[in-house]
C-alpha cells in the first residue's frame, strides 16, 4: 500500500475525530461549562497555580506528554509490522487516548485541580486512593529513569547513538526560555515579540551545534545522567511560569514546525514500506496481542497523560472550555508524532535491511539504538527538501532531545506532587517537612535516579523495564478512564464512552502483566521485577474491587463531591 495515501487518510481521520467525536463529548457527555472560575484563578499563585492563554497552555501540556514515548513505542513495536502500529496508534488515540487526557483533564478542574490520584477517593475510596498515588509514584519514576537513561546515551559521543552536538543547544534553550517568562510574567512584554524572537534564538542554535560540532560537550553517559537528575531537581521548585510554561511554549512550536517540515518531505520523497504490513511471529518475539497495545503507549494511550492533564495542565486552564482543544486536540497532537516514528522506521531501507534490524527481537536490546534509527529515518525525509543530512540530523535530535526534558521536568514537579499527596495523612512535622518543595523534589529525583541506574544482570535494564513501564502506564490509563466512568455514572451520564475503552486497557493490561510476571518468575537476576510485578498486580486487583464496591453504592444516590466549580 502507497505510504502516502495512508497518511492522507490518517489526517482525515483525526479530523472527523477532533470535530465530531471530541465536539460530542464536550456538549454531551461532559457538558463543558463556559466559566473562568477555574483553579488557575481562584488558587493563583504564580508558582503552580496561574491561568494561562490557551495556546501557551496548549504548548506546556503537548510537550509535556509528547517526550521519548511516542518515538521509542512505536519504533520498537513496528517489529509486528507496521498495520497494527497504525492501527492502535490513529485509532487508540481517537476513541481512548485523547478521551483518557480529555477526561482526566476535565475532572480535575471540576475538583479544584486535585491530581487523579486524590480524585480517586473521592469517587472510589480513600485506600483506593492511595493504591493510585503508589502506581503513580512507581510509573513515574520508573518511566523518567528510562528516560535518563536514554538522554545519557543521547549526550554522550556513543558511536550510532550519541548526538552531543545538541548538549549546548539543549543548555541554551532553558536560559531564552527563563528570559523569555520574565519578559512575559514580571515585564508584561507581549508574546507577539517575545516569542517569534526567542524561537528564531532557538533555531540559530541548533544550527550553530550542527556547523560546530567539534565544539560539542564530550562528557560519558554516566555524567550527563548526573546533570540531568539536577536538572529535573532545579526544574521541579522553579515557578512554573520561570521555565516550564516558556520552554513547553518554545517546544511546541520546535515540534510543530519539525512535523510540518517532516510530512512535508515525506510527501516529496518516494518512499514505499520497507517492513510487512504484519509480521505475526518475530524471532523471539511476545505475542503481538496484547503486547502491541502495551509497547505503544505515549502515541496511542498513556496514563501518564492523566498525571500532566490532572496535575499541571488544570491548574493553569482559564476556562473550562478550553479543555477540548487542550487534553483532546493534545493528544492528537501526540499521535502526529507517533505516526511520524511509524514512518521513519517502516521506510528507511530495503527490506532485507529492515529484517537486519527488526527479524529478531533480541536486535531491540537497548532502547537508544530505536531512538537514532527514528532521527536516521526522519533525516531521510528532511533530505528531499535540501536540507543536509548532517543539519537534518541535528535537528531532528534537538527535537527528540527537548521533548525527552520536557517530560523529565514536569514529570519531575508531577512526582513531587505524588509524594506531598501519599504523606499527606501524616501530622506535624513529616507532613511539614514532606510539603517543603525542596524536600519533596529531591525525593523525586532520588526515585528517578534509583531506576537511571538500575541494571539487571550487570547491564542497563531499558528494554525490561520499558515493557513494565508499558504495563504499568496502560493500568494508570485504565484506572483513569474507570475514575471517569465512576464520575459520569454517578451524575446520571452515559458512561460508556470511557467505560468500553476501560475495559479493553485493563484486560490487555492484566493480561500482558500475568504474561510478564510468569517470565520474570523464570528469568535468573529478574527478582526484583518480579516482586515489582506481583505487587501491581495485586494493586490492580484490589483497586478493580474497590471500584466495583463503590460503583454500587451510586445506584442509591447521587455524590456531588466533585462538581466543587
Amino acid at each position: 500500500m502507497n505510504p502516502t495515501l495512508v497518511v492522507l487518510s490518517v489526517f482525515v481521520l483525526y479530523f472527523l475525530g477532533y470535530k465530531f467525536y471530541a465536539g460530542y463529548l464536550s456538549r454531551k457527555v461532559f457538558a463543558l461549562r463556559d466559566t473562568t472560575n477555574t483553579p488557575a484563578k481562584k488558587f493563583e499563585d504564580d508558582v503552580d497555580f496561574i491561568p494561562t492563554p490557551p495556546y501557551i497552555l496548549w504548548g506546556h501540556h503537548y510537550a509535556s506528554i509528547a517526550g521519548l514515548g511516542p518515538i521509542l513505542g512505536p519504533a520498537v513495536a513496528v517489529i509486528w509490522g507496521w498495520v497494527p502500529a497504525l492501527f492502535w496508534v490513529v485509532l487508540g488515540t481517537l476513541f481512548i487516548g485523547a478521551v483518557h487526557d480529555f477526561s482526566a483533564l476535565v475532572l480535575s478542574v471540576r475538583a479544584n485541580g486535585e491530581s487523579i490520584g486524590s480524585l480517586t477517593e473521592a469517587l472510589i475510596g480513600k485506600r483506593a486512593k492511595y493504591l493510585f498515588l503508589l502506581i503513580i509514584f512507581f510509573l513515574v519514576s520508573l518511566a523518567m529513569g528510562v528516560f535518563v537513561l536514554v538522554l545519557g546515551s543521547l549526550f554522550a559521543p556513543t558511536p550510532n547513538v550519541g548526538h552531543p552536538e545538541v548538549a549546548i543547544p539543549s543548555a541554551g534553550i532553558m536560559i531564552v526560555a527563563m528570559a523569555m517568562g520574565i519578559l512575559r510574567v514580571k515585564k508584561n512584554v507581549s508574546m507577539k515579540w517575545v516569542g517569534p524572537i526567542a524561537f528564531i534564538l532557538i533555531l540559530l542554535l541548533v544550527y550553530w551545534g550542527s556547523t560546530h560540532a567539534q565544539n560539542a560537550i564530550l562528557l560519558p553517559a554516566s555524567d550527563w545522567k548526573l546533570i540531568m537528575l539536577v536538572y529535573a531537581f532545579l526544574a521541579s521548585v522553579l515557578p512554573v511560569w520561570l521555565l516550564l510554561q516558556s520552554r513547553d511554549f518554545l517546544n511546541s512550536l520546535l515540534l510543530i514546525l519539525g512535523l510540518f517540515i517532516l510530512y512535508l518531505g515525506f510527501f516529496f520523497t518516494d518512499v514505499q514500506f520497507s517492513a510487512p504490513a504484519i509480521q505475526l511471529h518475530p524471532k523471539n518475539a511476545p505475542s503481538l496481542f496484547p503486547f502491541v497495545f502495551i509497547i505503544i503507549a505515549c502515541g496511542a494511550v498513556s496514563g501518564f497523560h492523566s498525571l500532566v492533564s490532572s496535575g499541571t495542565t488544570a491548574k493553569q486552564l482559564q476556562n473550562e472550555k478550553d479543555a477540548r482543544f487542550i487534553g483532546y486536540g493534545g493528544m492528537i497532537g501526540e499521535s502526529l508524532l507517533g505516526l511520524m516514528a511509524i514512518l521513519a522506521t517502516t521506510t528507511f531501507a530495503s527490506s532485507d535491511a529492515w529484517l537486519k534490524q527488526y527479524g529478531d527481537w533480541k536486535h531491540l536490546a537497548g532502547l537508544a539504538p530505536k531512538v537514532s534509527l527514528f532521527i536516521s529515518g526522519s533525516a531521510n525525509f528532511l533530505k528531499s527538501l535540501g536540507i543536509g543530512e548532517v543539519t537534518a540530523k541535528a535537528f531532528i535530535a534537538f527535537i527528540v532531545v527537548s521533548f525527552a526534558l520536557t517530560s523529565l521536568d514536569s514529570a519531575t514537579r508531577l512526582l513531587r506532587y505524588n509524594i506531598e499527596e501519599i504523606f499527606g495523612f501524616t501530622k506535624g512535622l513529616p507532613r511539614k517537612l514532606l510539603e517543603n518543595r525542596y524536600i519533596s523534589s529531591t525525593l523525586a529525583v532520588l526515585a528517578i535516579g534509583f531506576f537511571a541506574y538500575y541494571e539487571v544482570n550487570g547491564k542497563p535494564a531499558g528494554l525490561a523495564l520499558w515493557q513494565l513501564f508499558g504495563t504499568t502506564n496502560q493500568l494508570l490509563g485504565a484506572l483513569a478512564l474507570l475514575a471517569a466512568s465512576v464520575y459520569l455514572y454517578s451524575r446520571g451520564k452515559n458512561p460508556l464512552y470511557t467505560l468500553i475503552p476501560m475495559l479493553f486497557l485493563l484486560i490487555a493490561t492484566i493480561f500482558a502483566m500475568s504474561k510478564q510476571w510468569w517470565k520474570f518468575a523464570h528469568t535468573d537476576g529478574a527478582t526484583a521485577l518480579f516482586f515489582i510485578t506481583s505487587i501491581l498486580l495485586i494493586m490492580t486487583l484490589w483497586l478493580i474491587v474497590e471500584a466495583i464496591i463503590s460503583i454500587s453504592t451510586y445506584r442509591h444516590k447521587k455524590v456531588e463531591s466533585l462538581d466543587i466549580l
